[in-house]
């Protein structure tokens, strides 16, 4: 999969989430995990992540939302139910991106989500965990953007085989003087 993407909660108060959700980071690629203005004690965190993701993947403390800082060109994507946030299956997800999932019991905040560029909820009929609503968004980035075999038209069949990735051509940057280099005098008879 190309790209990159990290992952992150905005006042999350329960060390089981994050550490839930890092553990899930961690097992889908995240390239970093990050938290605003966190209301957790970090030390609890290792029991629910076993594979001690903090050790593996970047882990960004930002202590409010106005110290957030993202890799250049990283799209800020606000996981979120609200009534004009795109759904989770018809939003294209950005070759660069980090998702921030709000607290348990709240939202994003105002501010925060001002400075999303995109907003995105799945489509649920009320809210879930928030470690859940992480995996399952970086589940649907790895099925979106991952190369993955035909699923089988029929249940219990065999999944059809992955096709050979085939390479084009190089691609060549054009030169704007290059039809003028290209032309051949011509000659003129005497």
């Amino acid at each position: 999969m190309r790209g990159y993407f990290g992952i992150g909660v905005e006042g999350l108060s329960k060390p089981m989430n994050a550490g839930n959700l890092f553990r899930s980071a961690h097992a889908f690629g995240a390239s970093f995990i990050f938290t605003i203005a966190p209301q957790f004690d970090y030390r609890r965190v290792r029991h629910a992540d076993t594979s001690f993701a903090p050790k593996e993947v970047p882990l960004h403390e930002f202590d409010a939302v106005d110290d957030l800082m993202l890799p250049s060109g990283c799209r800020l994507v606000g996981i979120e139910l609200t009534d004009d946030a795109v759904s989770l299956p018809s939003f294209h997800h950005p070759r660069q991106a980090a998702y921030v999932l709000g607290p348990e019991r709240g939202s994003l905040s105002p501010h925060l989500l001002e400075l999303c560029d995109y907003v995105v909820k799945i489509p649920t009929a009320f809210c879930i965990n928030v470690a859940t609503a992480g995996a399952i968004v970086m589940y649907d980035r790895m099925m979106a953007l991952g190369r993955h075999a035909e699923r089988p038209l029929m249940e219990g069949a065999e999944p059809l085989p992955l096709t050979k990735h085939v390479a084009g051509a190089p691609r060549r940057r054009r030169d704007p003087n290059a039809a003028a280099r290209r032309q051949v005098p011509v000659r003129v008879p005497d």
